[in-house]
């Protein structure tokens, strides 16, 4: 039988004794933007939601890299047994290589969405550019426009359900501002493991930049969800949580 625990970063839910996926949001939202996910695998899969720094339950704290890899390293050892298929979207996803490249005897495989952009070079100044617009619109008028979208995109339930923990644009602001200049294609390759890399058709930015990212990267499998933008997992949920298990499936125990 499934179980539900809170504990301080993090949620955790599902059978104890399951298989365990820890989830890492991006940048602005919370943990609670895995719901369509969580819904879908609880009873059968133990389910780790994680907050970054900046976001939901560590709002209050200042988003570091480092300090964000370590959080989820917590939760993987904690709650997920000391070994898990992590899963990160936008930031989480350069968060979770991040953890997996620094211990990948940790990570069995390895979800990343709409994350396959250096923020290099010129990719350094669009996270830049993104990062100083989100610091310099009010924080209110961006959670207000930002659930407005969503309420319209996803309906009144969905939204509020990926919303429950709060919208977070200045954390999401010095998260993006953080990571920019550094690398992580070579993060991929110190982790050695299975990967698997989620784009949607929509998410033009990423998507694009996906071949070249991955280019000479071994163990990757490129996916591409169509009619889905930049947050694939709720655009198009079912297909979003079927590529996760058909992954799961292919992986050593």
């Amino acid at each position: 039988m499934a179980d539900a625990t809170a504990v301080a970063t993090w949620d955790a839910v599902g059978p104890r004794d399951a298989p365990s996926i820890v989830f890492v949001h991006g940048a602005l939202m919370g943990r609670a933007v895995w719901r369509p996910q969580i819904d879908a695998l609880a009873d059968r899969f133990r389910c780790i939601s994680v907050d970054l720094p900046g976001h939901g339950t560590q709002s209050d704290v200042a988003f570091e890299l480092d300090d964000a890899a370590e959080g989820v390293v917590r939760a993987i050892n904690e709650a997920a047994g000391g070994r898990t298929v992590l899963v990160g979207l936008s930031l989480g996803g350069y968060v979770a290589m991040t953890v997996a490249s620094r211990y990948p005897d940790k990570v069995r495989g390895l979800v990343i969405a709409g994350s396959t952009r250096e923020p290099t070079g010129v990719g350094r100044l669009a996270f830049l550019l993104y990062g100083n617009a989100l610091r310099l619109v009010p924080e209110g008028v961006i959670r207000t426009l930002a659930f407005a979208y969503f309420r319209r995109r996803y309906g009144n339930l969905l939204a509020a359900a990926i919303t429950a923990g709060g919208h977070f644009a200045r954390g999401g602001s010095r998260a993006v501002r953080r990571i920019a200049g550094s690398r992580f294609r070579q993060r991929l390759v110190a982790y050695g493991g299975p990967i698997l890399v989620i784009n949607g058709t929509l998410d033009l930015v990423f998507r694009i930049g996906a071949g070249r990212f991955l280019a000479g990267i071994p163990g990757v499998t490129n996916k591409v969800i169509p009619r889905a933008g930049h947050l694939s997992n709720v655009d198009q949920p079912a297909v979003f949580t079927g590529l996760i298990e058909d992954f799961v499936s292919t992986l050593p125990a």
